[in-house]
């Protein structure tokens, strides 16, 4: 009876793997053919000049920008672009998730420190990182320095704004169950308050990380000398419209994987929390 038991347990944990390595696989299927056929539809209307309201006629042609990112792909300076704007990204981003996950944490667990905080902030938040450039020039003795500020502020307001709903989303029997136990606020924090704010930071650090590129792009473009953003900007004015799509491109692949990477280590640190069961 239990070698039964086994068996079937056996079949069935084997039978679950192969439907979900069949619906894994359709949905990469449906990703890979999304895309082949976006770029299938940019090839035709591009080669045909087609101008029916939007000028198709004007932009490059799939196999152009191929050609020209093989092309970059061959120097130092795309390289040195890449690690350029990945390094202030890194340098920014970790800044903003260290500093806006613990003021979110502390104004909303203090309501002193949100009476001193948050009007401030409030009042800065609305402000476009990007509109912080000419202000970055002035505070900063360098160009590098400014592009990380931007790139902080940028990402800092939507960590901090989702750490502070999360922690004030907490159900407060769980802080009145610990302490009902004897639990301090120390144990209140570290066995509460952070595990069950975890979905929200990692729901603002994705958020923070897609606008952080955004600025940092924007604020390459204007004052940096190095960067894809820079040298995107750089094509423009030369006119060099295959550059400038492989700018966009290579922008939109770096935030993707970065911001991957972001929801990746959430799913990592968040494991413990149930799951929508797969069909």
């Amino acid at each position: 009876m239990t070698a039964r038991v086994e068996r079937r347990t056996v079949n069935v944990r084997i039978g679950s793997r192969v439907r979900n390595g069949h619906v894994v696989g359709t949905r990469w299927v449906l990703r890979i053919g999304s895309l082949t056929a976006g770029l299938l539809l940019w090839q035709v209307l591009t080669a045909t000049g087609t101008t029916a309201w939007l000028r198709f006629d004007r932009l490059p042609t799939v196999v152009e920008v191929a050609r020209r990112l093989v092309e970059q792909a061959g120097t130092a300076e795309f390289y040195t672009d890449l690690v350029t704007s990945l390094g202030r990204i890194a340098a920014g981003f970790l800044l903003a998730a260290v500093l806006g996950t613990t003021l979110g944490i502390v104004i909303a667990r203090s309501r002193l420190v949100g009476d001193v905080l948050q009007p401030l902030l409030e009042v800065v938040r609305p402000i476009p990182a990007i509109a912080l450039v000419p202000i970055a020039i002035l505070l900063f003795p360098t160009d590098e320095q400014g592009i990380v500020f931007i790139t902080f502020v940028a990402a800092f307001f939507p960590i901090l704004v989702s750490t502070r709903h999360a922690v004030r989303a907490l159900p407060t029997m769980w802080e009145d169950a610990v302490r009902t136990m004897g639990g301090s606020r120390r144990h209140v924090l570290l066995k509460v308050v952070l595990p069950g704010t975890l979905p929200g930071v990692f729901g603002g650090l994705s958020v923070g990380m897609g606008v952080a590129w955004i600025c940092v792009i924007s604020a390459e473009m204007i004052s940096g000398r190095y960067g894809v953003g820079y040298r995107t900007w750089q094509a423009y004015t030369i006119v060099d419209y295959p550059g400038v799509i492989v700018g966009m491109v290579t922008i939109g692949l770096l935030g993707w994987l970065t911001s991957s990477a972001v929801e990746l280590a959430g799913r990592r640190v968040t494991r413990w929390l149930p799951r929508e069961a797969k069909p």
